[in-house]
């Protein structure tokens, strides 16, 4: 090959790789996984994430924004938390539309870079459980009673 065609060529590969790496704008500028921090009150709950475990509270986990996640959080003598982080279209699509096309958004697309996870920070309060006995009585005020509720009592003022 000639001097002019090896010249040729070479200006071609790396043409070819700024093209291609301009073209996958979300994954060069936000990557393909988001850091979201996770905290309770009290703190020390155990933290899962779709079903596998990530550590306790307070703490920062890498997630994938390709998918959504489960986080559920659990403290002995507490009702457990759970909630989902969706993923929804990041600010870079706009980018890869005007800039990279339709290959830069395909790669996006397939890493799952043109995403952003909601909310990005969990913050939960946990709440006590209550034990109760199997005899255990509760009452319930309410201002307007449903006319299908049986009235089994009445409390009056003495």
């Amino acid at each position: 090959m000639k001097r002019t065609g090896w010249r040729i060529l070479i200006l071609t590969i790396l043409g070819g790789a700024v093209v291609g790496g301009l073209a996958a704008c979300a994954t060069i500028m936000q990557g393909t996984t988001q850091t979201v921090g996770i905290s309770s009150s009290p703190p020390g709950a155990r933290v899962t994430v779709d079903a596998v475990q990530m550590g306790v509270t307070p703490l920062m986990t890498k997630l994938t924004r390709k998918d959504n996640h489960i986080v559920r959080l659990e403290l002995e003598g507490y009702e457990p938390f759970a909630m989902t982080l969706t993923r929804g279209l990041s600010g870079w699509v706009a980018g890869n539309i005007v800039f990279g096309g339709l290959i830069g958004l395909a790669i996006d697309a397939i890493s799952g870079a043109m995403y952003k996870l909601t909310p990005d920070q969990v913050s939960a309060t946990l709440t006590r459980s209550v034990a109760l006995d199997d005899d255990a009585l509760f009452v319930t005020v309410v201002l307007s009673a449903d006319p299908a509720w049986e009235r089994i009592g009445t409390l009056t003022r003495e």
